[in-house]
């Protein structure tokens, strides 16, 4: 932004110049506000484009040659316009480039000042514009200097946020993963420890070939979370293994859901029955699954002792992560109702095709 700034900062400056020539020097200020607007143009342009630094840095060193050299026709003696020009581009050229040319040419302009506007300000001009530069180019290198230190740390904290973030989806993945291999296989291989020689071979192998097809995807999708999945022998499969107390009640209708739409019911369905079996203070409670139109839902209800849900703390993460937001992640919301001794329901909703 140095260009656009010396661009603009001397075309104001000069506009308030022209305003105090006197009558037979206009026609030479119209000349040289002209020659310095478009200057401003070419330091635009340069600066946003970050095209041709040099032409910017040419005209930026005419236009103060040319204001400075033409004091003597523009009122006499050293003029502020001339001094405000070449300040303001001394100062600017500081942020743009190396000492190695900022020095030379400042110094060449403060020449040409000297030359045409007399020496008898040299103790006072020299001074100033020497500080001014110093401060210009010291704000500069702390400016970069900080800038430089707060990418860094914004790449490590981005470095160290992606890692998490890709670790946390990793394990989730897993655990996933593994909670849909407990609730396929090891269920099969259950059925198989407990029925021993009853259990019927052909019923055997069509529940592995359909566990053998959710867990490889090819139970029509490309991946295992694509593969369709009969939610209610879902639920009741869990129900069957940890929580007899549950009084399960459907349809009688297969309502197939993708993979992973199961696994976060059965997930989050699991979570509502431990929170009945931890904090409502009952041994028994009802889940019903059904359709609502092409929506599937899942009620768990309990007659317990209930809680107030505005009133969990924030730290308290299992209804909100382990139920709200697993069904929010596949597509589906979950509402949680309950009141002080009047129970709890949680109502899970996928909206299906």
């Amino acid at each position: 932004m140095a260009g656009p700034v010396r661009g603009l900062g001397t075309v104001v400056i000069s506009a308030f110049g022209l305003l105090g020539l006197p009558e037979q020097a206009l026609p030479l200020g119209y000349a040289l506000f002209g020659l310095v607007l478009a200057g401003a143009a070419v330091d635009c342009w340069s600066g946003l484009t970050g095209r041709a630094p040099a032409l910017s840095l040419g005209c930026a060193v005419v236009r103060v040659v040319a204001v400075c050299a033409c004091q003597e026709w523009t009122g006499g003696g050293r003029g502020l316009w001339a001094l405000n020009v070449l300040t303001t581009t001394a100062i600017t050229l500081q942020w743009e480039w190396p000492p190695a040319v900022t020095v030379p040419v400042t110094a060449g302009l403060l020449a040409v000042d000297l030359a045409v506007a007399g020496g008898e300000d040299i103790g006072t001009l020299v001074p100033r514009l020497v500080f001014e530069c110093l401060l210009a180019r010291l704000g500069f290198v702390l400016l970069r200097r900080s800038g430089r230190t707060v990418d860094e740390q914004h790449r490590r904290r981005s470095v160290v946020a992606r890692a998490e973030a890709l670790s946390s989806a990793r394990h989730r993945r897993e655990r996933e993963y593994l909670a849909l291999l407990h609730d396929t296989a090891a269920s099969t291989f259950l059925m198989v420890a407990v029925g021993g020689k009853d259990a019927d071979p052909a019923e055997v192998a069509a529940y592995a070939r359909r566990d053998l097809a959710i867990l490889t995807g090819a139970a029509g999708g490309a991946t295992a979370r694509d593969s369709p999945v009969d939610l209610p022998a879902s639920l009741r499969g869990l129900l069957d293994r940890d929580r007899p107390a549950v009084e399960f009640r459907d349809t009688g209708e297969a309502i197939p859901v993708p993979a992973s739409v199961a696994l976060a019911f059965v997930r989050a369905v699991h979570e509502a029955l431990v929170n009945v079996e931890r904090h409502a203070r009952v041994d028994a409670a009802v889940l019903r699954v059904g359709r609502e139109g092409n929506a599937v839902v899942v009620l768990v209800e309990d007659d317990g002792v209930g809680f107030a849900p505005e009133e969990v703390a924030v730290t308290r993460r299992g209804v909100r992560c382990s139920i709200v937001e697993r069904v929010a992640a596949v597509g589906g919301h979950a509402t949680v109702v309950s009141r002080p001794g009047r129970g709890t329901r949680v109502r899970l909703v996928w909206p299906g095709d």
